[in-house]
């Protein structure tokens, strides 16, 4: 049941959210999209992957989003050489005390920068595995929680470049959407060279918003309102990619679950308090296409992942979600909506 509590702090979310999508903006230039899709992953609990030709800015968007909340950020710079532990942590026997003590790895932080993943091996990025998905980590038999609000940000090149390794499907399927920036526009290119040509953006970018306002937006975003028809179009969609002839794998019940809390982020981030099929369908792609693998046949046909999505969402019929009224959005009572 959504309060009238509840639709203040959506208030607060998009004011909070406005300041942070300006502060990315200022050191981004020319891509909204691309910086409202990874609000959009922040506050539904989710990790983006970034994936694009060297030099694009996937790195620099993943600090400038980390430099703008206060809270504490780690970046592993992922190597053929990088070992698991060096991402985990490890065990170390201290000889004084007699005991096994500790050392946290690079993923103990709230906001984790993952640079050119793919260039590390799969056993390297399988370290990954059970804190993007528990968020916590085990070592020799010991679990350690990690911090919240915690989000892995990966940067990737793309697998047809010298020295990378594909990612093994569960390590995509962990990430909620993936996003690629692509070359700015000749303005934006042009105003690029005023601001980072003397100087370096990020030395004076200053935190716009705390690790608890993130929380709190969080639980905010878990409050939007998603009907029962405009879960069922979800399922719909998702399941179509199970069947679908240019598909040798699909999307997983994780991706059903990642779209809809993507889709309830993106409601909030426009100021509602209810899920619309156009914030499923304005998703899908970022969300399920690098999650789906393509038949030789459909290769061969040049048909990629995300042309079968829009494929899919032109043939899934589309439900008439209009905007919830009385229960459960509530009741009135003196005067106030309940």
């Amino acid at each position: 049941m959504t309060t009238y509590d509840d639709r203040a702090s959506l208030t607060d979310l998009t004011t909070t959210a406005e300041r942070v999508r300006g502060s990315v903006e200022s050191v981004i230039e020319g891509k909204p999209e691309v910086v409202r899709l990874a609000l959009t992953v922040l506050l539904a609990e989710g990790h983006l992957l970034i994936e694009d030709v060297p030099g694009v800015g996937k790195t620099m968007l993943a600090k400038t989003l980390a430099r703008s909340i206060d809270c504490s950020v780690r970046r592993i710079q992922f190597t053929p050489d990088l070992l698991p532990s060096d991402v985990t942590g490890v065990s170390i026997f201290d000889q004084q005390r007699r005991e096994f003590e500790f050392k946290p790895g690079a993923i103990f932080a709230q906001i984790v920068i993952g640079d050119e993943i793919n260039r590390a091996s799969p056993k390297t990025q399988s370290a990954l595995l059970e804190s993007m998905e528990e968020r916590q980590v085990t070592i020799d038999g010991q679990t350690y929680e990690l911090p919240s609000p915690f989000m892995v940000v990966a940067t990737q090149n793309p697998v047809e470049m010298e020295g990378t390794y594909p990612l093994p499907e569960a390590q995509r399927d962990r990430f909620m959407a993936r996003v690629s920036i692509g070359y700015p526009s000749a303005e934006a290119e042009f105003q690029m060279l005023d601001v980072h040509g003397a100087v370096n953006p990020l030395d004076d970018l200053q935190p716009v918003a705390h690790a608890h306002d993130i929380l709190k937006l969080i639980e905010a975003v878990r409050s939007v309102h998603v009907a029962d028809a405009v879960r069922r179009y979800a399922v719909d969609v998702v399941s179509a990619t199970r069947n679908h002839p240019d598909l040798r794998l699909g999307a997983s019940p994780r991706a059903t679950l990642h779209l809809l809390r993507a889709a309830r982020a993106s409601a909030a981030l426009a100021g509602r308090e209810y899920v619309l099929p156009d914030d499923l369908q304005a998703l899908a792609v970022p969300v399920l296409a690098h999650r789906l693998l393509p038949t030789a046949q459909a290769q061969l046909n040049r048909r990629n992942a995300e042309q079968v999505v829009l494929d899919i969402l032109q043939r899934t019929p589309v439900p008439s979600a209009a905007p919830p009224a009385g229960p459960p959005y509530g009741r009135q009572t003196g005067g106030r909506q309940l």
